[in-house]
């Protein structure tokens, strides 16, 4: 399959993908991941293992859009947890402390 990644044209296909990364050590994941075989790998380190490119080069949106299109599995950095959003009358009871009960 042809994919474009940091504007470079590559014809990747899932096997060739799986030999790439064999013998790989995964990185710690702090991102957006790609799971090849039974491992996790950081979509960057598949990006630079597979296109040998500089990992400056590439987003990791565009590893993620490549490998998914080849059947791979992939994982999308995870959502922050939603800010929780006090009125200001929640925050002054909050600053005061609860009221005693007597």
């Amino acid at each position: 399959m042809r994919c474009v990644i940091a504007r470079f044209p590559f014809d990747l296909t899932k096997s060739g993908v799986l030999e790439s990364m064999k013998g790989i050590k995964p990185e710690p994941v702090t991102g957006e991941s790609v799971i090849i075989g039974r491992r996790h790998y950081p979509a960057k380190q598949v990006g630079q293992v597979v296109t040998r490119q500089d990992r400056r080069d590439f987003t990791a949106g565009e590893v993620l859009r490549a490998m998914s299109r080849l059947g791979f599995t992939c994982r999308a950095l995870p959502g922050a947890a939603p800010a929780r959003l006090d009125t200001p009358l929640q925050r002054a009871s909050a600053m005061l402390g609860a009221p005693l009960s007597g």
